[in-house]
């Protein structure tokens, strides 16, 4: 049952971190840009914050769930944090000061601070980890199975984007020296932060 639930959730990590998003669009960024140490140390880091967070949400599922004032601040809060990585990033790669590339050059403190201001593995996590308990397919009733599961969902995690990150340097030698290349990030992150202030406002 402990590794049914640690394949379980990797898979559903992998899958689920599929869809644009802030971490992985600036993993395909680090990949396109042939940075391909910082892309895989920035995985990792994300994996790490990826841990705590899911733990987060299995622990407090039920408070959480009961709570809709705590689910649209976090809303709210990832609308705010992409909006604001959306600007930087526009404003970095048009005018880019030495704090900015050297922060953009680091993979794994880039990572680990981004992770942190991008806790939408909270909420996604919550919702999850209760359908699976409730189709009958997860059971967390021990300390064994809740740390495998949560391992899992770090490491589904990681290998999803380090799969974007290979995916992406494959095409970095035709895209390099494009300055559209370095700007698109900041576009998409800046589009899905507008976005989200637009779902928590009118719907």
């Amino acid at each position: 049952m402990i590794i049914q639930v640690f394949l379980i959730a990797a898979i559903v990590s992998f899958i689920g971190s599929i869809p644009p998003g802030t971490l992985n669009i600036l993993v395909l960024q680090l990949g396109l840009e042939n940075k391909l140490k910082a892309a895989f140390r920035f995985a990792f880091a994300v994996a790490i914050i990826e841990y705590p967070y899911s733990w987060i949400a299995v622990e407090f599922e039920g408070w959480i769930t009961q709570s809709p004032v705590v689910q649209e601040n976090f809303k709210l809060l990832a609308a705010i944090v992409m909006t604001a990585l959306g600007v930087i990033g526009l404003w970095s790669a048009r005018k880019p000061t030495a704090l900015a590339s050297k922060f953009q050059q680091s993979g794994f403190r880039r990572g680990l601070i981004l992770s942190l201001l991008n806790p939408q593995a909270i909420p996604w996590w919550i919702g999850m980890t209760a359908y699976l308990k409730a189709q009958g397919w997860i059971a967390l009733d021990t300390p064994w199975r809740l740390h495998s599961y949560v391992l899992g969902t770090a490491i589904g995690a990681l290998a999803l984007l380090a799969l974007l990150a290979l995916m992406a340097n494959r095409l970095s030698s035709l895209l390099q020296h494009n300055r559209v290349i370095k700007i698109i990030p900041g576009m998409v992150l800046l589009a899905l932060g507008l976005m989200a202030f637009i779902q928590y406002f009118f719907y």
